[in-house]
Parts: structure tokens; sequence; C-alpha cells
């Protein structure tokens, strides 16, 4: 069985002792260090080889984001937070998760599952949990708050200079460009225009060079578009 390799950073005595329990009910999750603040994180690191960094955002001197710029290379990191606002940040960065405290059992074996483990290794834990799918949503950034969208509920995507208009029942408007945005959906999404992106189960008619979704929408094709959405049907 492969042990993951541990460390927790939080500076909250009663945050770590969680955490600590968390792990020494796993099998395979050793606990290498937990560390008050991002100093020893970086100290510890130094010496040691990790698999899982479990890190806090609010921390004295240095905050959990902030030492996350600074490492060349690190571990799988999940975020361990009472902070939701951090969360668009935090996956920017490429963490793994992002648990909000507090979070159970459950939860916390969760976001360990998706952490890429051998496929010789046997894991065997003390709860039963079906398998991790996909997040099915994504959180945008929009008027100074943090939203939280799911992908069925997005019928397109506008580009709208350096930003880009998301249409659900109600319009979000977001600073990233649309290629960028659809490089984080789900593959049935597509690309029909240079400005438009649909969600392809949403489509309903194709009529000449238009295409019209469930809620009626009507929105162009483009002709370099066209051949790659006829495929798709």
């Amino acid at each position: 069985m492969k042990v993951l390799q541990c460390i927790i950073a939080d500076d909250e005595p009663i945050a770590r002792q969680i955490l600590e329990n968390y792990i020494d009910s796993m099998p395979h999750l050793e606990i290498v260090a937990a560390c008050k603040n991002a100093f020893e994180v970086l100290e510890v690191l130094k010496e040691k080889s990790v698999d899982i960094l479990f890190l806090d955002i609010n921390m004295p001197k240095l905050s959990g984001l902030s030492l996350l710029k600074t490492m060349q290379q690190k571990p799988n990191v999940i975020i361990t937070t009472a902070y939701p606002e951090y969360a668009l940040e935090g996956f920017e960065l490429a963490v793994t998760d992002y648990l909000l405290k507090p979070f159970s059992l459950e939860r916390f074996l969760q976001a360990v599952n998706k952490i890429s483990i051998p496929e010789t290794a046997s894991i065997q834990t003390t709860v039963s949990i079906e398998k991790e799918e996909e997040p099915n949503f994504i959180f945008v950034k929009s008027d100074k708050k943090i939203i939280k969208l799911f992908f069925d509920d997005i019928n397109y995507i506008e580009a709208y200079g350096n930003y880009i208009k998301i249409y659900t029942d109600s319009m979000l408007l977001t600073q990233q460009t649309l290629s960028d945005f659809l490089g984080k959906l789900p593959d049935y999404f597509t690309r029909i225009h240079k400005s438009f992106v649909i969600n392809f189960d949403k489509l309903k008619i194709i009529d000449g060079n238009q295409i019209i979704l469930q809620n009626d929408a009507k929105l162009p094709i483009g002709k370099s578009y066209r051949k790659s959405i006829l495929d798709k049907i």
C-alpha cells in the first residue's frame, strides 16, 4: 500500500488536532509534521518529500496562498479554511481541493481521494463513500463576489472584450477570455463562433447558420465552426 506523507499547516491548535485525528484514522496517510505557520512548512520541505499539504489560509506573517505563490515545486495541496472568498484564487493556484471548516471526515476523504495513487495500492478506510466524480461546478468572480456556478445551469458564454458574459437564467460578467474559460469547462461545451460557446446539451435547433437553444436564445454559427458542430450531432 502506498502511504501518503502529509504536512498540516494551521495556526489553530484545534484545527491541527482535527486533521491529525482524520489522518490517523486513514491507514494510507501518515503525518510528517504539524506546522503552526508557513515558515515551518518551508523548513520541513527542505528536508523531506511529502505527498499532501493540508494548508490553512489565514496564518500569521505569511498566508497560505502567499506561501503557494513562493513555491516553485509543491506537493498536492488541500486548502482547509473558514473563508470561502479565496476559493477562486486557490483553484487558480492549482490546489487539489478547497475544504471549508468545519468539514466532515467524509468530505476530507473525498478531497484525499482526488490525489493520484498507484493502481496497485489497496486502500481501506473506515468510511465507505462512492467514487468521487469530477466537479460539476466552477467558481466565477463577478461584481466583487465569488459565485459557485453549476455547469448544467450555463446556457452559453459570450466574448465581451477582455471579459465574458455567462448566461444562465441571468447573466454574469467576469474578467477572462473566452478561450481561457472554455479550457475550464467539460467537453460538452462547444465553440460555435469566435464570440460564442454553447452548452451543447442545451441545443434545440440548427437553422441554417443559426443555433437556437432551449431557452430560445438565437446565436450565429461561425463559418469555420460549422463542420465541427455537425460532426457532434
